[in-house]
């Protein structure tokens, strides 16, 4: 039996109405900075009201920071951070998708923290100093189900000068305490709920391929994956099927248990580039888009895991690695997401070996927890196969 460790500090409040716990659950401080996207639907859909009535009937005071875009970056964590201080909050609540609650664990290190964020990266241009100071504590409250952030330490933030998309945490910054509503998921809408579910499938798939996946991965990564298979074509088809957003969401949460007990792969590290290059470009689209090519590569490279997978995501006769593809292939076409083109968000072709050159330089500790150690030209392959 091989060696393994296992942290997840998490305390979870899953299901229907779970939101409410806001007013009465006991929080980590007296002040808290509502960390939540520049977009409409916190407002419009009413959960960002929702939050701050609660709030106030626990007798806890609050400011907004609500300039989060869909792919965060470096200079908004700085703006929350310096507002944080200001304001004297003493922890911080993501509202929204991964990238609000992203942000809010790297606004919670900076919080509390001196100097600029990149000090504190590994990777790039990152200086990957130490925390000095512990973050702020941060609750985290989904209203999406993509990158299971709720259940693991991750950030994900752009610094823009540079492009350089990159991932940071640490046992400091796993949430106090999630909230999991699925009623809060019933609005978002098909597109979106396709793209983050194949988001929570790569967590999954990547963390059970990954060389470090161990025994408590793997269950989490198989029963995702099953999750995922099963329910995502209909939270996709009809939003408002209860079950089927509450299977996604659990999926969610257990591909983050993935990510803090495996890892991501270089899948992630290649997404990364050609979204740090395009921002317009969804995380999880831009999984999707390369997917098919990379996990052909790795099917033959590295055949062993992939059966598991194609059974997992409900190819029971499976019994060729590439089974998994085919079934992989077959979920996005149940989805509508199997004709999505790089070109459509700006990528051309002849940046590909540039974005390849990218993801090894901003994320290739990713690379060494591959099975199989990609070559520069392996990568290109993939983009290129990927190519539309």
């Amino acid at each position: 039996m091989q060696s393994f460790s296992y942290y997840i500090p998490v305390r979870l409040f899953f299901g229907k109405g779970e939101l409410n716990r806001m007013a009465t659950e006991k929080l980590p401080g007296k002040k808290a900075i509502i960390v939540t996207s520049g977009g409409t639907s916190m407002k419009k859909y009413g959960y960002l009201d929702r939050l701050t009535a609660l709030l106030e009937k626990n007798n806890t005071a609050y400011v907004i920071f609500d300039k989060i875009l869909p792919n965060p970056i470096k200079s908004h964590v700085m703006e929350g951070a310096a507002l944080a201080k200001a304001e004297g909050c003493d922890f911080v609540i993501g509202l929204g998708g991964g990238s609000s609650i992203d942000s809010s664990k790297a606004i919670a290190v900076m919080a509390t923290n001196e100097g600029d964020y990149w000090d504190y990266i590994s990777g790039g241009s990152g200086k990957g100093q130490p925390i000095v100071n512990d973050p702020l504590p941060i609750i985290a409250i989904t209203t999406t189900a993509g990158t299971g952030t709720e259940a693991d330490p991750f950030t994900v933030t752009t610094k823009e000068e540079t492009d350089e998309k990159i991932g940071f945490g640490c046992d400091k910054t796993f949430p106090y305490f999630s909230i999991i509503d699925p009623d809060l998921m019933m609005s978002v809408p098909p597109k979106l709920t396709a793209y983050q579910g194949f988001d929570a499938l790569f967590h999954s798939t990547e963390g059970y391929i990954a060389n470090i996946a161990n025994p408590i991965s793997d269950l989490f990564a198989l029963k995702a994956i099953e999750l995922i298979g099963k329910y995502l074509p209909q939270a996709v088809k009809d939003g408002s099927d209860a079950e089927a957003r509450a299977n996604v969401a659990l999926a969610n949460t257990l591909a983050g248990m993935v990510e803090s007990t495996s890892s991501c792969t270089s899948e992630h590290s290649i997404e990364h580039a050609m979204s740090g290059y395009h921002p317009e470009l969804p995380h999880g689209a831009g999984l999707i888009m390369v997917s098919l090519a990379y996990n052909s590569l790795f099917a033959q490279k590295v055949p062993e895991r992939f059966v598991d997978m194609a059974k997992a995501l409900g190819k029971t006769d499976a019994k060729e690695p590439m089974d998994f593809v085919t079934a992989l292939h077959d979920l996005q076409k149940a989805c509508g997401v199997d004709q999505l083109k790089m070109s459509d968000y700006g990528i051309k072709k002849e940046e590909l070996d540039k974005i390849a050159t990218h993801a090894k330089n901003i994320m290739g500790g990713l690379f060494d927890l591959d099975r199989y150690q990609m070559t520069h030209e392996d990568i290109v392959d993939v983009l290129e196969k990927s190519y539309r």
